[in-house]
């Protein structure tokens, strides 16, 4: 049990907190029938993540033989065989989609096109630099229209533009880990590190970051917003914002441990004090 664990990976579902999004900034997470939608997609969408986690180990099992975190996964390390792996992500999927038609019909579209995005870029797309990390941004955003169908929250623009760049940030830096370690140890992770610099993504990332911060500057200031909550004070929690962004870069440049956004966010002390201070100075202002 402890080794399926390690395969499906529960640990990354914290990712698809995104699909709650849509009912967080529309001010309506205290609904309960909503929450319990929002819910259900958030199992069915993690069930289906888990079979792709599978489907991209399976695919990348020597080169996670040379990895070294990545070698201690089941099928890498061999502690699980690949016909079992195949089961369990064919009975996670069956699950999954499964849980998402009754959700919403609708959504289970949004979560097919994730699926089908995921298996191109296990076998194929993740090898083409900056498409690659594009990809796992568009994933993120992906969330957010199935959070919006599961619960009948429309999205705002801002909100998908916010996610998308934020999420290209986090990629890009995961990439940066990549080059490292090929620089460290002279062994190429993945074949599309020959795509990139340190160079390309230390500026890559800057530019995301300054965009991020402006952009959830400006949504914080629109005229669409503040009527919308009827407050002029949601500028404010922009400060937890850039620390965060700050910090990630702290990890990036000078701790060089920004290769795990998930292990972060479960162990960097000063994250998850931003974190929790941006979600309780939003909470607090807009409910």
């Amino acid at each position: 049990m402890k080794q399926i664990l390690h395969l499906i990976r529960p640990h990354q579902y914290i990712k698809n907190l995104f699909i709650f999004m849509p009912l967080f900034f529309a001010g309506r997470i205290t609904e309960t029938a909503l929450l319990l939608q929002g819910a259900l997609a958030f199992v069915a969408f993690s069930f289906i993540a888990s079979t792709i986690y599978i489907i991209n180990d399976y695919r990348d099992i020597e080169e996670d033989r040379r990895h070294p975190q990545k070698s201690k996964r089941p099928l890498a390390s061999g502690t699980i065989s690949k016909p079992k792996a195949i089961s369990i992500a064919g009975i996670m999927a069956i699950v999954g989609f499964w849980l998402m038609y009754t959700v919403d019909p609708h959504a289970l579209l949004f979560l097919t096109i994730y699926m089908l995005m995921n298996i191109a870029y296990s076998f194929r797309l993740k090898h083409i630099a900056i498409l690659d990390v594009t990809i796992i941004a568009i994933g993120f955003v992906l969330r957010l229209f199935i959070g919006s169908d599961a619960t009948g929250i429309p999205l705002s623009m801002w909100i998908v533009v916010m996610t998308f760049l934020l999420a290209m940030f986090l990629a890009l830096a995961k990439r940066r880990d990549d080059v490292l370690i090929f620089l460290e140890t002279g062994q190429k992770m993945r074949k599309v590190i020959n795509g990139y610099n340190l160079q390309f993504l230390d500026t890559a990332m800057a530019i995301m970051a300054s965009v991020v911060i402006v952009a959830y500057t400006i949504y914080t200031t629109s005229v669409e917003v503040t009527e919308r909550f009827s407050t002029e004070y949601l500028y404010l929690t922009a400060i937890f914002v850039i620390m965060g962004i700050m910090r990630y870069l702290q990890l990036a440049f000078v701790l060089h441990e920004s290769g795990s956004p998930t292990k972060i966010v479960f162990q960097d002390s000063f994250m998850q004090i931003v974190l929790l201070g941006w979600v309780i100075s939003f909470a607090l202002i807009i409910y």
